[in-house]
Formats: structure tokens, sequence, C-alpha cells
């Protein structure tokens, strides 16, 4: 038998390699602008053409390569940041393995610029499926510039996968803020599309974060702080009042480079135990200063996974820091944008961490009594502490409850009441009615979330959005990213009900809302719409007007919920079976279920 095994050629190997280093192209900017950073740079532009599958270019004023050091480049491991095995346990460098412009070069059209300060002239290299189809001498300035065109152009498969424009731009953004939260200090320039979306000038760390967010973020920053022998955690979190749906915006760096570990993210949630409203997730941008030596960051091809030698104390150490910021940030002087918050000077005492925080949630004075006199005198005091309000308040809710009408549904013969029934309110979350059969519990968010989205489906199909002039219009800011999605999804918006006014190239104006949203808070519900739709981006790949509606759909079904009057409520069911699917949410959660009268027999052993 014939030998079977054989060599790979370096194209082929490059492009396998490149399946692990460069899966979209947010994968390349990552890449590009982490060698930039290495390389010293002060002032970085990159620049993005048809979300990044038709060009991204990186300019960056670094300290270059010789003509030796460009040509080594695309080759695989080859690296100027270690030498033997005992360096992978020191690095600070954000680049290493040597892999990444090789695997660039192997799905793209590649041109590389580069010169440094002493030489009189630069190099400039063009290579195409790892093949150098010229290497030449160059005029052209200190530092390094990349083309990357024409991105998986010979791997239309890989090319195939990819998501649309909306979606990896999406990526693009979110890594180009990554790199820019990690290097305040470093200016940088972003264009997609020839359109400026980023001007960040070089500055102190709580500048960027507005710079990057807005500058509602400008009231709502608290310095973190906490410092022990084996590691440093510096940063800012969001104020709670500031939380939103969405987890988009937590950041954690680890030597300035960014991770994602949910184990420290708990650390960080667990600090605002009973501060957030459900569902809802900080802001924060956290940095972790610690000895190399304690970190392997060699577990993933992005390293943005990484393995700690005592994730314990990790956890530790940033849940007091964020604890102690969250007990201060009510009496904590406003940000000086200016200059840098002295993270040293912070009057931050455990004490009043204790004070604020030391309320028993957890009711353990109730726990662990020995005998049944101890527990009656425990019950006792609690009794007592309700006070005649309250009783009266509940006493009058009881009086509240919904009678309904009979509805008809052709769902389930069993499940249609002979006579009238009333429906009960249970937790003020749920519908619970008698039905043949036995009980049918209804989630009425889920079952308005259901309607609200066929509603919409069809106003954006057919362009049939009412629209309610607003008696005051609403100024929103966003963020340069946010702005840009809104351009972008500016008719679907409109045909849904909204209408608007851009100001400048970060505001807003909401002059009008969908008829049935009023009377709401305006600036809520825009702003929460482009959350989920975000949110839905991330997740979901479905076509942007339906992304949109989902988002819209569950944003109001939040809100209008707990507004509905006695008559709404009373027509909920008979809305909800009036849906084309209304068994379930858009997202494929159950709207009601029926318990059989058997299953509640079977509780009680009959």
């Amino acid at each position: 038998m014939s030998d079977v095994i054989h060599l790979l050629p370096d194209s082929i190997a490059n492009q396998i390699a490149a399946g692990e280093v460069v899966q979209r192209p947010s994968s390349v900017v990552k890449e590009i602008l982490e060698n930039s950073i290495d390389a010293g740079a002060s002032n970085i532009k990159l620049i993005i053409k048809d979300a990044g599958k038709s060009l991204i270019q990186v300019v960056d004023d670094g300290i270059g390569m010789s003509m030796t050091d460009a040509r080594l480049s695309f080759e695989r491991h080859a690296t100027s940041k270690i030498s033997t095995s005992e360096d992978l346990f020191k690095l600070k460098t954000l680049g290493f393995r040597g892999e990444a412009m090789a695997s660039i070069a192997a799905v793209a059209q590649v041109e590389l610029k580069t010169k440094q300060k002493a030489d009189e002239l630069g190099t400039q290299i063009i290579i195409e499926s790892s093949e150098i189809k010229s290497q030449e001498p160059i005029a052209t300035t200190k530092g390094t510039t990349i083309y990357v065109r024409n991105l998986f152009y010979n791997v239309p498969a890989r090319r195939n996968f990819l998501k649309s424009n909306p979606v990896e731009l999406k990526q693009i953004t979110s890594e180009f803020q990554r790199v820019a939260l990690a290097n305040p200090e470093v200016s940088f320039v972003f264009i997609q599309n020839d359109v400026e979306s980023f001007n960040l000038e070089g500055g102190k760390l709580s500048r960027r974060i507005v710079q990057l967010f807005g500058r509602n973020y400008q009231q709502q920053l608290i310095p973190c702080a906490e410092e022990t022998d084996l590691v440093k955690i510096t940063g800012y979190i969001g104020k709670p009042e500031h939380s939103k749906k969405t987890r988009g915006e937590q950041f954690f760096f680890i030597n300035n480079r960014f991770i994602k570990n949910t184990y420290l993210n708990y650390a960080v949630v667990k600090a605002y135990e009973g501060m957030l409203k459900e569902d809802y997730f900080p802001f924060y941008v956290v940095f972790i200063e610690i000895d190399p030596m304690h970190v392997d960051i060699n577990v993933h091809p992005t390293k943005t996974e990484v393995n700690f030698e005592d994730d314990r104390m990790l956890y530790g150490v940033i849940n007091a820091g964020v604890r102690q910021a969250l007990a201060s940030y009510n009496v904590a002087p406003s940000l000086d944008f200016s200059s840098d918050v002295s993270f040293t000077h912070l009057n931050l005492q455990r004490e009043s961490d204790a004070a604020t925080l030391g309320r028993d949630r957890n009711y353990s004075h109730f726990k662990n009594l020995e005998n049944t006199q101890e527990r009656l005198e425990k019950l006792n005091e609690l009794y007592a502490s309700v006070s005649q309000e309250e009783i009266t308040s509940i006493q009058e809710a009881e009086k509240e409850r919904v009678t309904e009408t009979v509805f008809s549904s052709s769902i389930n013969e069993d499940s249609q009441p002979e006579e009238k029934k009333p429906a009960y309110h249970l937790h003020d979350k749920y519908l619970l009615r008698q039905v043949k059969s036995g009980m049918m519990a209804l989630d009425k968010t889920a079952a308005l979330e259901r309607i609200l989205f066929e509603q919409y489906q069809k106003s954006i199909k057919s362009s049939s959005g009412t629209s309610q002039s607003c008696m005051f219009p609403q100024q929103v800011p966003l963020n340069p990213s946010d702005f840009s999605l809104v351009q972008e999804l500016k008719n679907e918006i409109n045909q849904l009900g909204f209408e608007f006014e851009e100001v400048g190239k970060s505001m807003i104006v909401i002059q009008g809302i969908p008829s049935d949203l009023a009377p709401c808070n305006e600036k809520e519900i825009f702003e929460g719409l482009i959350e989920q739709f975000k949110n839905n981006a991330q997740k979901l790949d479905i076509p942007k007007d339906e992304s949109l509606v989902r988002a819209l759909a569950k944003r109001t079904a939040g809100i209008k919920c707990n507004t509905l009057k006695v008559e709404e409520l009373d027509h909920l069911m008979n809305k909800l079976f009036a849906c084309e699917q209304p068994n379930f949410t858009p997202d494929g959660n159950p709207t009601y279920v029926l318990v059989s009268l058997e299953q509640i027999n079977g509780w009680f052993k009959k």
C-alpha cells in the first residue's frame, strides 16, 4: 500500500490556520489594531468599506519595520515577542503568536507599506493567497499602513457565511471600542464608508468613555479601585439607575488585554445585588494589573479567554472594589474630565459599605431557630411590623379582581369555559382562569408582546404606522455608533410611526411616536428600541425590519403591561387568540400554559 500522508502546501496550511484567527472582518481589525499598539503608535486611523468585506485599512505612526522584518511578518510563527517557552508567561504585548499576518494574507489581497524613522525609504509588499506579488522600496511616512481587500475572495464558502453588513459592522465597532478603551492615551479615527464615525483624542480614561458612549455617561461614572500585593484594580462602573437591558457595555482588561470571563463578571454583578431592576445589567470598564506569571493567555487563538492561577482571589478583590465604589458614590465628587481621578485618595471605607449594603435581605435572623417558641416570637414581630395602611391596600387590591367575559377560540375545544368565570391576577404577572379541562395561566407580558409584534409587523410591511406628535419634542443624545445605526434604520423606524430629526452627529430630536404608545417616555422607548435591536443583532440572524419589530414589541410590552387598565385586560386573551400564532412570543417563549384537572388532582394525591 502506498504512503498516504503528505505535508500540506503552505498556502493550504495558512488557510486552515486562518480559520482559527480570521473568523470575520472584525478579527482582522482586532489583529491589525493590536499590532499598531504593540508598535508604539500614538495615532491610528481605521478605514472600513462594505463592513470590512471590500476594504480594511489601518494607518499608524508606530516604529515601522525594516525590509527584512516586513517580509518575515507574513511568515507563520514569525514573531519578535517570544524566543523561549518561558517568554509565554512574561508577555506584556498584545500579539505574540506570529500567525495573524500570515493568516490574513492567506484569505485576502494584502498590501503593506512601512518605514522606520531612520530609513530614507520604506518597503511596499503586495501579497495574495500567501503568494508575494511584489516587494520594492517606496517613499512613505514613518509607521505602517496595511490594506486588506476582498476578504475571503479565494474562500467563497467562508465569505457566504458572513452576516449582513450591519451585523459585521457592529462586530468591527465592538473591537474598535475595546482597543480604544484599553489605550485612552492613543488618538483614534474610525471612518466607515467615507463617513467619520469616531474621532478620539488621546487623554484620560474617563474622557475616552464619554467619547465612545456619549455625553450622558459623564454624570453616571463611578471610579473604582482596589489594590493588594498581587493585583491592582482600577476603572469605572456605572450608577445602578443607569443600567441597561443589554450586556454590551461591560469590559474587563487584564494587563490592557480585553478578556471575557463569566466568573469575574459575576463578581461585579454580585456587588450590585439589590440595586438593579430585574434583567438589567450595569456598565463597567475594569482594568486588572497582575504579574503575567499568574495568568495564562495562550489558551485560545483570539486571546480573549485566559486562565488565572487564583481566580477566587481575583473575584474577591473585584467584588470588594465595586462594593466600595457603590457605597460611596452618593457622596463622591463630580468627575473632573480634564484630569484623571486619583484613585489613591478616594475616601472609600469598608465601614460605610457595610452600613449601606448591610441590610439583611436574606432574613437570616429567621434561620436556625432552635425551638417553636422562638419561631413564634419572630413571626409575631414580623406581623406587627405590617402597617394598617398596607393591610388596607391589600384588601382593596383583592376587591379589584377582574371578571372576564367568555372568549371564543378554536385552539382547544376543551379549554372553552361553559360560563363566565373570573380571571385572577397572580403577582401582577399572570392571569389565571378556569377552563373546562382545568386551568389556564397566561403570561401578560408575553401575550402582549405577541399581540404587538403582529401589529407592528403589519405596520412595517404596509408602511401604515400611525404617528402622534409629541407636545414637547425630546432630544436623545447618541454615541457615534448608535447614531450611525439609527441613520441606517431610519426608513424602518419611520414606518413604525416614529418621527425624528437628526441634529449634528450625535443627537436626534423625537417629534412623534407610534400612536398606540402615547402617553409614554419617548426617550426611554427610543433608547430601549435601539438597545434591544443591538441585542437581537448579536444573537439572531434575521432581517433588520423583523429584528426592529421584535425589539419594539419586547420593549413596549414590558412598559405597557404595567399600565393596562381593567377593561384592556378583559380583552387581552381575546386579542391573543386572534393572532396568527398565539401560543408563543417571537422569541419562542410560551404565552400561556394549560394545566389539566388531572394534574391538579395529582398535586393533592387525589
